[in-house]
């Protein structure tokens, strides 16, 4: 392919690699080459012969949650230019599925890895803390990263939003969870939080399953809700799929929403915002969280050290119009 080209191996390397890194000319020249001789670099070979892949792996527990594929977007954007591909892995929250994917990426020398969440098992968190390269957790924040970490706290964004629904005058907050992974468990610990602080909190306000989560069914969780406790006047969602089912549920059974009922989601996904009523939701930062995650990585492989090793990204409550019924109430 070189020859064709009319140029050395090593300048095929670098325009495959980083095509900024050659002129015009000379660039277009091997880009035809490629294109002529169908050549197909080996990732294998240029990891035998730099000591790494030019491929950064990605592991999300869903490729189908819009929550990991607006991170997988902000990944890519991240990437974009920089000589760097993706190549990312379904854990399907699984534990075990992760630790063996993880094997078989590091065993491909990536360039860096970019894992969900930090609650891997003993085993995955010896294999990224041996990895050599450097590891992003994402999703979440916590005190101890394997290497560097970008995210938010699920417990006081949760902690946050329930509080929104009790300053707004709701009294009977219930709570409804789908997939019970480790993010939605400490939602629900920053929602038992912020009640348990108003001395509102009631474990029989608690409506889960460990299904995945859907609009149907929030559906059904609300519906087992208002025919066990009828007193509920606010639910507090894990995720706006459920809410969604929620708010269907609760229209179909002649609630008004907000004024019956207070609802208040988690992610403020577009639907959340065009509903009627809107929606009131918990906003994060999916595609910048996945765009600093690269960023963080490049930085480290060019030799430059994060100025922190956990970058709190955040979040905001955004108050719309299923949570205004009953602020003029009395405490």
């Amino acid at each position: 392919m070189a020859r064709a080209a009319g140029v050395s191996e090593s300048t095929v390397s670098r325009t495959l690699r980083d095509p900024t890194l050659v002129a015009e000319a000379t660039r277009q020249r091997i880009l035809a080459a490629v294109a002529a001789t169908g050549y197909v670099p080996s990732y294998a070979a240029r990891a035998l012969a730099s000591g790494r892949a030019d491929v950064i792996g990605v592991l999300v527990p869903s490729v189908t949650n819009h929550v990991f594929t607006d991170v997988l977007e902000g990944i890519y954007s991240g990437i974009e230019g920089t000589g760097f591909d993706i190549q990312h892995g379904n854990t399907r929250y699984q534990p075990e599925l992760e630790e063996g994917l993880l094997r078989v990426f590091l065993s491909q020398r990536p360039a860096g890895m970019i894992i969900a969440g930090v609650d891997q098992t003993d085993t995955s968190r010896r294999l990224l803390a041996d990895a050599q390269c450097p590891v992003v957790q994402i999703m979440d924040i916590g005190p101890e990263p394997v290497d560097m970490m970008v995210g938010f706290s699920h417990e006081a964004a949760a902690h946050a939003a329930t509080r929104h629904l009790v300053d707004a005058g709701y009294r009977n907050v219930a709570f409804l969870g789908a997939q019970m992974d480790p993010r939605t468990l400490r939602r629900f610990a920053g929602y038992r939080a912020a009640l348990s602080e108003a001395g509102m909190f009631d474990a029989g306000r608690v409506e889960t399953t460990a299904d995945p989560s859907s609009v149907t069914a929030g559906a059904a969780l609300f519906a087992r809700l208002a025919d066990r406790c009828p007193e509920v006047d606010a639910v507090f969602c894990n995720n706006d799929d459920l809410a969604l089912g929620v708010l269907f549920e609760a229209l179909r059974r002649g609630f008004d929403v907000p004024d019956r009922l207070g609802l208040c989601g988690f992610n403020d996904f577009e639907f959340a915002a065009a509903s009627e009523p809107g929606i009131t939701s918990v906003r994060t930062n999916r595609r910048e969280m996945g765009r600093r995650a690269v960023e963080l990585l490049l930085g480290r492989l060019d030799g430059t050290d994060p100025a922190a090793r956990v970058v709190d990204l955040g979040f905001e409550v955004v108050a719309r119009r299923s949570t205004a019924g009953r602020a003029a109430m009395p405490a």
